[in-house]
C-alpha cells in the first residue's frame, strides 16, 4: 500500500465569504497540488474540503497520513467522527454537526484508505503548511476579485 502525505489548508474571506483550499499529494517526494474555490463558505469548510479533493484524487487504496492546522479536521477525523455517527450526526452537546454533508463526503471517499490526522502549528514555517495557505488564500482571492467585477 503506497504511503501518501496528504498536506491541506482552507481560507475564507469574511467566513462565511469567498473561500479557497490548497492540498498537496505527496508520494516518496513526488508532488501534485491542487486548489479550489467555492462562494460563501467558511473556513472549516474550506479546510476539510481540502482533504476531501486530496483523498478524490487518489486512484488506489493508500495509507494517508493527513497534515493540516485545522484542529477542526484533524480532531474530527481522529477524536470526534465516530462518536457523531454513534450518535446519529450529533455531538456531545447533542446539537447537529456543522457541515453534515461535507463529513459524509469525507467519510466516503475515506473509506478505501487507511487515514491518520496530523496537526501542524499554522503559519509557523512548515513549508507544505505554508504553501497550501498560499493557494487556498489565492483561489479565495480571486473568486472574490470575480465578485466585484
Amino acid at each position: 500500500m503506497k504511503e501518501i502525505n496528504l498536506y491541506s489548508d482552507g481560507s475564507s474571506l469574511g467566513n462565511p465569504g469567498p473561500g479557497g483550499w490548497g492540498t498537496i499529494l505527496d508520494y516518496k517526494g513526488k508532488e501534485k497540488e491542487l486548489s479550489g474555490a467555492q462562494d460563501n463558505t467558511t473556513n472549516n469548510q474550506m479546510e476539510l474540503k481540502g482533504v476531501i479533493e486530496g483523498l478524490k484524487a487518489l486512484k488506489e487504496p493508500c495509507k494517508v497520513t493527513i497534515i493540516s492546522d485545522s484542529t477542526y479536521v484533524v480532531k474530527g477525523i481522529n477524536e470526534w467522527l465516530e462518536g457523531w455517527i454513534r450518535n446519529n450526526w450529533r455531538n456531545s452537546a447533542k446539537k447537529a454537526v456543522k457541515n453534515l454533508d461535507l463529513w459524509q463526503e469525507y467519510l466516503e471517499v475515506s473509506k478505501k484508505h487507511t487515514i491518520i490526522a496530523k496537526w501542524v502549528k499554522g503559519h509557523a514555517g512548515h513549508s507544505h503548511n505554508e504553501r497550501c495557505d498560499i493557494l487556498a488564500r489565492t483561489e479565495a482571492e480571486k473568486l472574490k476579485g470575480e465578485e466585484n467585477e
